[in-house]
């Protein structure tokens, strides 16, 4: 449990060092000390990865398992690119689903409803490109610039069905206001739908554990 509590303490570290980054006009200084803490935490993760496959009763099994894989991705682009690897760096959060009870009930369900989620994405791909066709022809017309092609449409139709809006972008036809209601209706059944698949699932974990 003291591995577990101190690789979740560097995972958090590792974050906010992460994020540190980013900001800009740093002193050199800061910077010196945050690469310094990237180069130890990278260390100690080596020696975790390392001491996981020396522990683990079928170590091939460990190294191409799905953490296995997160816990060699948490070291390997430091090695590789050095500090600008920000994005794939971050990706050691990944870590936190060995230790959440909770995070593996997640994953579980997600897996047990992937074949759902599949064809809810496709569906949703669908109902994209008809939306950006739709609202391209009924409006290109009118407003040539913000819609100019179908391509400069899809993001509005992305913006619409995920419900987000897309500032000062938006139909001024009587067809086009039309379409896109009926665009936004669609995309309430977006955004409840894979909460719906996903509650399901969880439920069904939930049963299969008590």
């Amino acid at each position: 449990m003291k591995m577990e509590s101190v690789t979740i303490g560097l995972v958090i570290i590792s974050v906010m060092i992460l994020a540190t980054e980013t900001v800009p006009g740093l002193h050199a200084d800061v910077l010196y000390w945050l690469v310094i803490a990237e180069v130890v935490i990278t260390a100690l993760f080596t020696v975790e990865y390392f001491f996981r496959i020396w522990k683990a009763e079928d170590r091939r099994g460990y190294v191409l398992s799905f953490m296995g894989i997160v816990d060699l991705i948490a070291i390997l682009p430091t090695y590789l690119l050095g500090q600008g690897t920000q994005f794939v760096r971050v990706i050691r959060v990944l870590k936190f689903l060995k230790y959440s009870r909770g995070l593996q009930t997640l994953g579980l369900a997600l897996m047990r409803a992937k074949d759902q989620f599949v064809v809810f994405f496709v569906a949703t791909v669908i109902v994209l490109v008809l939306s950006a066709f739709g609202i391209y022809f009924f409006e290109n017309g009118s407003q040539p610039e913000e819609f100019s092609s179908v391509y400069h449409s899809l993001w509005w139709a992305v913006a619409t069905l995920t419900t987000v809006g897309y500032g000062d972008v938006y139909p001024v036809t009587v067809g086009g206001k039309l379409f896109a209601s009926l665009v936004v209706i669609f995309g309430l059944a977006i955004v409840a739908g894979p909460a719906g698949i996903l509650a399901a699932s969880l439920s069904e974990v939930a049963k299969e554990k008590n």
